[in-house]
């Protein structure tokens, strides 16, 4: 009897996993794909929305963003938005809330006018608000106790387009539109946690301790634990891990949509902002806290030894660490974090930073996300020595592929899975349906 070989394998059944099953089936004449998936549904893990901030992120109100970077974060959310919108099912994935990023204070005021000239081209739905705008559109930003907050605020704000996607139902959706094209081979493989991986004679070959499988090319989109099985292969050893854990806590619903607050410059996680929760029915949810956690996956203890094989400890990797250190904001904000695990106390801290974003909210009001939140794996540079806070790719050019993808994450599941999809179908010698795909999925 021969052997099964597969065309193409896929670890990991989250967004970005499940989106290139989606693209492979629908976009080429690849006929044989197996995606294989260690727990018993697809997006169990960062895809699943108690883990993520349930955003589309454009560029239009991360500040963080320089604009080369929105203008392209800005066509990845269009494919997403212009497939999820098409599906009958649209109303349970991809949500349509306002959105704002808020300036407190003279110098956030003047960084946001600026900003607004820029970036007003390549979003012209952005408005500028002023404080006496923002009441009608988010009131307990400005309001306190009936009466304006005293500093001076503006926003910049998007009031009509999709914010936001529950990224457990859109990976649900990538696997019932593929699984719709009649002439292909797709099998998904749950419960099936690969542990090895072996590359011979062009051939990949994919150990669990149930099964093996074997496939003609492979892309592993798995977080942290890409760089677990490169690294297994001999590839990525340039690379340290560095997991972020992000914390939320809930309040009363104080916000109509989205609203976040200008990120410093000299820290390189996420500022807090506020969001409606995809999940949770009259809740506003604010966060995220950025602790650094031992573990490739939130509330896995597990994950922890893979962790420490994924860290690979020395002189350059404490390097960097102590170079973020060295920064007084950044030192803080560790600090900080750290005391956001002490019950009670992480109350009353991280109502400081909920009160930025709506300054009369109260001790009462707020409460910890218990359950929420997930696992950002950022990746050290040790060859260059700095930390990475965009998405990674390590392609040796022979077949397989892994992607770790902290930042923007979900956001880029097409864009990235049709990277993929070229790079795999030229090594197989695939071909491409260019029209069909510019026809779904581009900008009209």
């Amino acid at each position: 009897m021969t052997e099964k070989i597969h065309d193409v394998a896929i670890v990991g059944g989250g967004v970005c996993g499940t989106a290139l099953l989606y693209m492979l089936a629908e976009y080429t004449d690849i006929t044989d794909i197996v995606l294989v998936e260690k727990y018993d549904s697809v997006a169990k893990v960062n895809s699943h929305s108690r883990n993520n901030s349930q955003t589309i992120h454009c560029g239009d109100i991360e500040t963080n963003y320089t604009l080369e970077k929105a203008t392209k974060v800005k066509a990845a959310a269009n494919m997403l938005i212009k497939f999820a919108a098409s599906l009958p099912e649209a109303g349970r994935i991809i949500f349509k809330y306002p959105k704002m990023v808020i300036g407190v204070g003279e110098s956030q005021c003047r960084q946001l006018r600026q900003r607004y000239q820029s970036f007003r081209d390549v979003f012209p739905a952005m408005k500028l608000l002023e404080k006496s705008d923002i009441v009608g559109v988010e009131p307990n930003v400005v309001m306190v106790n009936g009466s304006m907050r005293p500093e001076p605020c503006v926003a910049l704000a998007v009031l009509d387009d999709y914010s936001a996607v529950d990224y457990q139902q859109l990976s649900q959706a990538f696997v019932r539109e593929a699984q719709k094209a009649s002439n292909k081979s797709l099998k998904i493989q749950f419960n099936c946690q690969v542990e090895d991986i072996v590359e011979q004679d062009g051939l990949f070959t994919l150990i669990s301790k149930n099964n093996v499988i074997k496939a003609r090319s492979v892309v592993v989109s798995a977080g942290g634990h890409s760089l677990l099985l490169a690294q297994q292969m001999g590839y990525g050893l340039e690379y340290s891990c560095l997991p972020v854990a992000g914390s939320f806590y809930f309040t009363p619903q104080v916000l109509r949509g989205k609203v976040y607050t200008v990120q410093n410059d000299k820290l390189p996680f996420a500022a807090v902002h506020g969001d409606p929760d995809v999940l949770v029915d009259g809740k506003t949810r604010f966060g995220p806290t950025a602790l650094l956690l031992p573990l490739l996956e939130r509330y896995n203890a597990k994950t922890f030894v893979e962790f420490l094989r994924v860290l690979k400890l020395d002189g350059r990797v404490f390097k960097v660490m102590w170079d973020l250190f060295k920064i007084k904001d950044i030192r803080r904000y560790i600090v900080k974090n750290f005391l956001y695990e002490v019950p009670i106390l992480r109350r009353w801290l991280f109502l400081k930073e909920a009160r930025k974003i709506v300054p009369s909210l109260q001790f009462k009001d707020i409460s910890f996300a218990k359950g929420f939140g997930g696992i950002r794996p950022q990746l050290i540079d040790k060859t260059h020595r700095k930390l990475m806070l965009g998405e990674a790719k390590i392609n040796p050019g022979t077949g397989i592929i892994f992607n770790m993808t902290p930042s923007p994450g979900g956001t880029s599941c097409l864009e990235n899975a049709e990277k993929d999809m070229r790079l795999i179908s030229a090594h197989l010698q695939a071909t491409i349906a260019e029209e069909h795909l510019r026809r779904n999925l581009y900008p009209d």
